[in-house]
């Protein structure tokens, strides 16, 4: 077994685009897709991904290029896509390429929003998968378990998740800046616009305690708000509402202002000027830039969350480059174990012959000498033992140790025709 033996195929949204990501979209259960490809020939082991971002299979294979060739086939199978197109829309990696994706992938540096923690959780999601099914086996299971471990290395060793990156995120940092824990926290959505709701996404994330949603069109706050487990009011009903939240999102684009400092004034009284926090997403804006002169009352717009998201990605540029080095340096430790493990099936091969050939040699060399004692006999054959043991022991270090000229491949196929040593032999896997 060799490193190249691991490979990865997938799809992301740095190559396909959301027309070609959807016609790959899996439901929630991957079990039948996951079986299909596992029953490809020359799929010894396999992991199947499916995320709105992302589909990749992780496969263990003796066949390459030609295994992937047939998984991509498989994936593509209900599409319109010719062969040619599924190409150009799929990256294909082998071997240390392919465990360092993986570990990019799970250290959330292969992201849409680099940091973002929602992938780990369905990485795990769908090891776990693989494993009820009897998908994964040894060498899938080592390399998801050090996958996980260098996301936890990242998450623990750099600031990869905690600055802001998206207008979204950075809404939700400033919420928790000023109000604390969100945990119990009301919400509401004015309008039910794409940056809306990802915010909600966030806070949902947070613990927040409901989510109300006001619209124009009711039916789209209906649907909005059932996402979240939350309630639709009308859009009338938005000072009525102002009492309870502690959080307001607006992005209705409507031409003038939704809510005005006169208009909040008296709300605010009303709560005992508990502190209220607004983000106005629109333009134009929807809360009027007067409202922040009321006490208690914290107002963000577009342009200080774009200046937020700035600072944010600097911080997470630095910590990404952090993130890439305990990346480069876990995947060469696993390259260094696989490699170790190609060479277990040879050094068996040397010791079995090894002993072999002392055992002849000995037989022969017994019956010429004659009677012997038993501690005689014990010497002679410490004596062949130590000669055998002393002549394997630079041969072996050749194979384990890194020789800058000669890959691990060519070394075992050196010393397994120096040898003269059957294919077949020793290929007993040492498991660490």
């Amino acid at each position: 077994m060799s490193a190249d033996t691991i490979l990865a195929l997938g799809l992301n949204h740095t190559i396909a685009p959301v027309a070609i990501r959807e016609k790959l979209a899996f439901s929630s259960d991957c079990s039948r897709p996951l079986l299909s490809l596992r029953a490809l020939p020359g799929c010894d082991e396999c992991l199947l991904l499916s995320t709105c971002n992302r589909v990749e299979v992780y496969f263990v294979s003796k066949c390459g290029e030609a295994a992937a060739d047939a998984a991509r086939r498989l994936l593509f199978a209900g599409t319109d896509l010719s062969d040619e197109e599924a190409r150009r829309y799929t990256y294909f990696h082998q071997g240390g390429e392919a465990v360092r994706h993986l570990f990019r992938v799970a250290a959330s540096l292969d992201s849409m929003v680099v940091g973002e923690p929602q992938i780990l959780g369905q990485l795990k999601e769908a090891f776990r998968l693989a494993g009820e099914h009897k998908a994964a086996g040894f060498l899938l299971d080592r390399l998801f378990t050090k996958a996980f471990f260098v996301a936890k290395r990242v998450r623990t060793e750099t600031n990869i998740g905690g600055s802001a990156v998206s207008i979204s995120y950075a809404a939700v940092q400033l919420a928790k800046k000023i109000l604390g824990d969100l945990a119990g926290r009301k919400v509401l959505l004015v309008g039910a616009g794409e940056m809306a709701e990802l915010a909600a996404e966030h806070l949902v994330g947070q613990g927040i305690g409901e989510v109300v949603v006001a619209n124009r069109t009711y039916e789209r706050a209906v649907t909005l708000a059932t996402r979240f487990h939350g309630r639709a009011v009308p859009l009338d009903d938005l000072h009525a509402q102002m009492e309870g939240v502690d959080i307001l999102i607006s992005s209705t684009g409507a031409p003038g202002f939704i809510l005005t400092r006169d208009e909040l004034k008296p709300v605010m009284r009303q709560r005992m000027h508990r502190p209220l926090f607004l983000i106005d997403i629109a333009v134009p804006r929807d809360l009027d830039p007067a409202i922040n002169d009321l006490d208690n009352v914290y107002l963000y717009d577009i342009d200080d969350l774009m200046s937020v998201v700035e600072t944010g990605k600097a911080d997470r540029d630095q910590a990404a480059a952090a993130a890439e080095l305990i990346v480069a340096h876990e995947a060469t430790k696993f390259g260094e174990w696989l490699n170790g493990l190609a060479v277990v099936p040879t050094i068996a091969a040397l010791k079995k012959k090894s002993a072999a050939l002392c055992q002849a040699e000995l037989a022969k060399t017994m019956a010429h000498l004659g009677t012997l004692s038993d501690q005689q006999k014990k010497a002679v054959e410490v004596l062949a033992q130590s000669i055998a043991n002393k002549m394997l022991h630079h041969p072996m270090l050749f194979l384990k140790q890194d020789t800058g000229g000669m890959d691990t491949q060519s070394k075992l196929s050196f010393i397994r025709a120096c040898y003269d040593l059957d294919e077949t032999g020793g290929d007993e896997l040492e498991r660490p």
